[in-house]
């Protein structure tokens, strides 16, 4: 497995990473110790860069696979956090759930704009401190939206006029960020802003300033694998995205990625059975439409109609985030 340095932190990292979203509870919802084998499995493979976040609640099966591996891999986690005391609170946890004294990677979760990078700002400072004291190796965002990126490729860039994408709004810790982890697909399905261009253009930006780039939702979500070949095809061939966080489930899905990133053959089969899988949001019909996931969703996906809520599938890019705010367990994407 192909392997690069992120950006300018130092860390090297396989192109493929492992998106562990895909074996929590809102999705596959593997036990611990099936995640653990699995992520076990890809890091024998040559995989060792493994994407989460807090809200996933996939820290107990990336601890499992720690335990069956003699080296560590590079693990990124995200966070909600916008204050110094809740990003202390998450950073606290990740280091105690995963029985670990560093962290790689921590990113403020889903920045949508300069406005949200800046209600964030105090989280993202405790985030620099602990990098100062080695508690951190990296420290970022995530991001469906175009405008975060520019955000941090001019923030970055000395010789950049800042202020045409910050305005009036000083960047302040962000000129120290090290990593984006942006959507970024061939038709920019899932942005919240921007074209898959501008997206484009944004990341290349952002690596040129020396920005680590590891993209997400290479197949939109699930949307793009009846253009498979031109999806996979896209992505790779952005030599400014050092890596791809992609979910798998088995290990012969493992498998035909590893064969994918490294150009190998890939068995037919496979080929085929990924090209036709087809996603879906499944709602129970218990649910009582509080609306929680309505407001959680970013993508405008979901809406109540008669006291229940619906997905337009077209909008739907299967994160699963909806899930995750869900009090009685209504909502799973298979």
């Amino acid at each position: 497995m192909e392997k690069r340095r992120l950006g300018t932190t130092g860390l090297e990292v396989s192109r493929l990473c492992f998106g562990t979203l895909t074996l929590s509870s809102a999705q596959a919802a593997f036990s611990a110790r099936e995640g653990g084998e699995l992520l076990a499995y890809a890091f024998g493979k040559g995989i060792n860069f493994w994407d989460t976040a807090e809200i996933y609640e996939t820290y107990p099966h990336i601890r499992a696979a720690l335990r069956l591996l003699a080296n560590k891999p590079v693990i990124s986690t995200k966070t909600y956090a916008w204050s110094s005391e809740s990003a202390r609170a998450s950073v606290d946890q990740a280091r105690r759930a995963l029985d670990l004294d560093v962290i790689d990677i921590v990113l403020l979760h889903e920045q949508e704009s300069v406005l949200t990078m800046d209600g964030h700002r105090e989280a993202f400072s405790y985030l620099l401190t602990q990098k100062e004291k080695g508690v951190i190796r990296a420290v970022g965002l995530s991001t469906h939206a175009v405008e975060p990126v520019l955000a941090l490729a001019a923030a970055a860039d000395s010789s950049t006029d800042s202020a045409s994408v910050w305005g009036d709004i000083d960047p302040g810790p962000y000129r120290e960020a090290d990593v984006v982890h942006p959507l970024l697909n061939r038709r920019g399905l899932g942005l919240l802003d921007g074209t898959a261009s501008q997206m484009a253009l944004a990341c290349e930006r952002a690596h040129a300033a020396g920005l680590g780039i590891y993209g997400m939702k290479m197949l939109g979500g699930g949307h793009l694998l009846p253009e498979f070949d031109e999806a996979v095809s896209y992505a790779l061939g952005l030599t400014f995205v050092d890596a791809f966080a992609v979910g798998m489930q088995s290990q012969a899905e493992v498998d035909m990625n590893v064969a994918l990133f490294n150009a190998e053959e890939v068995d037919p089969a496979w080929l085929q059975a990924t090209r036709s899988r087809q996603r879906r949001l499944v709602i129970g019909d218990w649910c009582t439409g509080c609306g929680a996931c309505v407001e959680r969703c970013g993508g405008r996906a979901l809406r109540l109609e008669g006291g229940k809520v619906v997905a337009d599938s077209s909008r739907c890019i299967f994160c699963g985030y909806c899930a995750t705010v869900c009090r009685d367990f209504v909502i799973k994407v298979i």
